[in-house]
C-alpha cells in the first residue's frame, strides 16, 4: 500500500527528492528509542519526551489487537511510559483547534468572495501528500485556494513547544515531541521549515512514526498490546470524558466538511443543520453536500479523496468550472483511516475488511462538537489572547510555497 501510494505521489508531484528521502529516514521509531536510551544513560542532557497519538492510528492498532479505541489509548499510554516517555497526548484535542480555525477562515473567505474570487473553493490543508502535490505541480495557481489553517499535527506542535513548554518551565529544545500518524508524508510535514523554531533551533514536531512503526516497536519488545496493563489517560491535551476518548463527527479524515458546513450554514444563513446528506458522484471517494433554500443552492461542499479525483478537481478549477465553496481533500483513497502508514492486514484478512473494522472503531467514539470543548476555549483565552493577535495567527496558521519541479532523475528517489 505504501509503495503504491509513494509511486503515485512521485508520478504526480515530480517525485520525492533525495533530501526528502533523508528526512523520512531520520524520522523513525529507532530515533525515539535512541532519545529514550540517552535519557537513561546521560543524566545531564535529559529530554522531556512527549508522544501525540492520532485517533486514526489508535483505531488502526485497535483493529489489529481487537480492542476498543479508548482501551488501545490506555494501553499505548502504558507502553510508551514504560519505555520512558513522560507524556502521551492525543491529536483529537489539537484537531479541535484546526476545525475551529477552518470554520472561521471559511466564513471570512465566503463573506469576502466578491472582492477576491481566487479564495473559493477553500481546500483543506491537513493532508501533506495533497500539499506536496499542490506545491510541486500547480504552484501559484492552486495555493491561494488552500486553507492556511495548520493540520492537527502542526497544531499540536504549537501546543507542545509553545504552551506546554511555557507551563513546564522548559525551553522548546528541552522537549522531544513525537507524533504517531497514519501517514508517511507526515514526516515531511514535520520537516517543513515553516514548523522550525529558528530562535530555539528545534522543530515543533521532532519525529513522526506511523501506526505500523508502533506495531513494529511492540514486536521488537516481544509485547502484545493485549498483554499491556492499561494506564490512566493523560488529560492535558486529550479529548477525554469519563476515561473514554471523544472524537469529531464526519469523515475519518477529521470531519472538516461536516463541521465547516454546519458552522457556515448557521453563521451565514441562520440554518441549523443536524444531519448531512452526502451525494456520491463519480465514486465513493467523491461526494458532495449542498444547502438549498427556496430552490437556490446556498452552500455546495465536496469531499475528494485519491489523486485521480484530486486531478479532476484541479482541472475543473483551472477551467473555472468548479461549483464548490469548500472541498475536503485527501490524497489516500478512503482518507486517513486508509493511510499508507496504517497497520497492514493480518494473513487471511482483506484490506477492505480491515478498513471497515478500523472505520467502525473510529466512529464508535462519542462525538464532540468543537464549539463545546471548554478546555480549548480556555486556551484561546489564556494562551492565544496573551501572545497577541499576530503571534496567535502564526501559531495556528501556516504558509505554502511553490516548488520548482526538478527534472534531473538522478536526484529523485522512486
Amino acid at each position: 500500500h505504501f509503495i503504491l501510494f509513494r509511486m503515485i505521489t512521485c508520478d504526480l508531484t515530480g517525485c520525492v527528492t533525495s533530501a526528502e528521502s533523508v528526512l523520512i529516514t531520520l524520522q523513525s521509531h529507532e530515533e525515539l528509542l535512541k532519545v529514550l536510551r540517552n535519557n537513561k544513560e546521560n543524566a545531564t542532557e535529559q529530554k522531556v519526551v512527549v508522544v501525540s497519538v492520532s485517533p486514526q492510528s489508535r483505531a488502526s492498532l485497535a483493529a489489529y489487537f481487537d480492542l476498543s479505541s479508548s482501551e488501545t489509548g490506555r494501553r499505548l499510554t502504558s507502553f510508551f511510559k514504560g519505555l520512558g516517555v513522560h507524556h502521551v497526548f492525543e491529536t483529537s484535542f489539537s484537531r479541535t483547534f484546526s476545525l475551529l480555525e477552518s470554520q472561521r477562515e471559511f466564513v471570512e473567505r465566503f463573506q469576502r468572495k466578491e472582492q477576491d474570487s481566487n479564495r473559493l473553493p477553500m481546500l483543506t490543508s491537513a493532508c501533506p501528500g495533497w500539499i506536496c502535490y499542490a506545491e510541486k505541480t500547480h504552484g501559484e495557481f492552486i495555493l491561494p485556494y488552500i486553507s492556511t489553517t495548520r493540520s492537527p499535527q502542526a497544531m499540536m506542535g504549537s501546543l507542545v513547544k509553545g504552551y506546554f513548554a511555557e507551563q513546564q518551565g522548559l525551553s522548546p529544545q528541552q522537549i522531544y515531541h513525537v507524533a504517531v500518524m497514519p501517514c508517511f508524508d507526515k514526516k515531511l510535514e514535520a520537516s517543513r521549515s515553516d514548523f522550525y523554531l529558528e530562535k530555539d533551533e528545534t522543530r515543533e514536531v521532532d519525529c513522526v512514526i506511523t501506526s505500523g512503526e508502533v506495531q513494529k516497536m511492540l514486536e521488537e519488545k516481544n509485547v502484545s498490546l493485549n498483554d499491556v496493563e492499561p494506564a490512566p489517560l493523560d488529560t492535558l491535551f486529550s479529548s477525554v470524558s469519563g476515561g473514554e476518548f471523544l472524537s469529531h463527527a464526519g469523515s475519518g479524515s477529521g470531519g472538516y466538511l461536516h463541521h465547516v458546513f454546519t458552522y457556515a450554514a448557521k453563521q451565514l444563513f441562520g440554518e441549523e443543520v443536524k444531519d448531512l446528506t452526502y451525494k456520491i458522484l463519480r465514486n465513493n471517494d467523491f461526494q458532495e453536500v449542498t444547502l438549498e433554500k427556496d430552490g437556490v443552492v446556498l452552500l455546495n461542499f465536496a469531499s475528494t479523496y485519491g489523486f485521480r479525483n484530486i486531478q479532476n478537481l484541479v482541472q475543473k478549477l483551472k477551467r473555472g468550472k468548479s461549483p464548490y465553496h469548500f472541498v475536503e481533500v485527501m490524497a489516500c483513497p478512503s482518507g486517513c483511516l486508509n493511510g499508507g502508514g496504517q497497520v497492514k492486514p493480518k494473513p487471511g484478512q482483506s484490506p477492505k475488511e480491515l478498513l471497515q473494522k478500523v472505520e467502525e472503531l473510529y466512529k464508535a467514539e462519542r462525538p464532540l462538537s468543537p464549539e463545546d470543548d471548554t478546555r480549548v476555549a480556555e486556551l484561546y483565552q489564556s494562551w492565544l489572547h496573551s501572545v497577541g493577535e499576530e503571534r496567535a495567527k502564526e501559531l495556528l496558521h501556516t504558509h505554502y510555497h511553490p516548488v520548482e519541479k526538478m527534472k534531473n532523475g538522478l536526484i529523485m528517489k522512486w
